[in-house]
């Protein structure tokens, strides 16, 4: 679960956000404010950022991966081919 790629890419996006919300509600000025038409955009893009992040991190947690067997299991009904490699036609 550690090193899937939905770990790392929540993770990143959790962390962007939440320093997206930091400077939202610590860095908003009226200057910044009038180069954006009066949004707090680092504030909403942080948001947005935290809310798909732990998305992610939801979907890794509901859904993990399953490690598929090397072989598949053998089926005891299926006669073999007389080398034992194949099942017989």
């Amino acid at each position: 679960m550690l090193f899937d790629i939905r770990t790392i890419v929540g993770s990143l996006l959790s962390i962007y956000g939440v320093v997206l919300l930091v400077t939202g509600l610590v860095h908003n000025t009226a200057a910044e404010q009038a180069k954006t038409g009066g949004w707090n955009v680092n504030l909403w893009s942080g948001i947005g950022l935290v809310v798909v992040g732990l998305a992610f991190i939801a979907w890794v947690l509901l859904r993990p991966v399953e490690e598929l067997a090397s072989t598949p299991p053998a089926d005891p009904e299926t006669p073999l081919d007389p080398e034992g490699i194949a099942p017989a036609k």
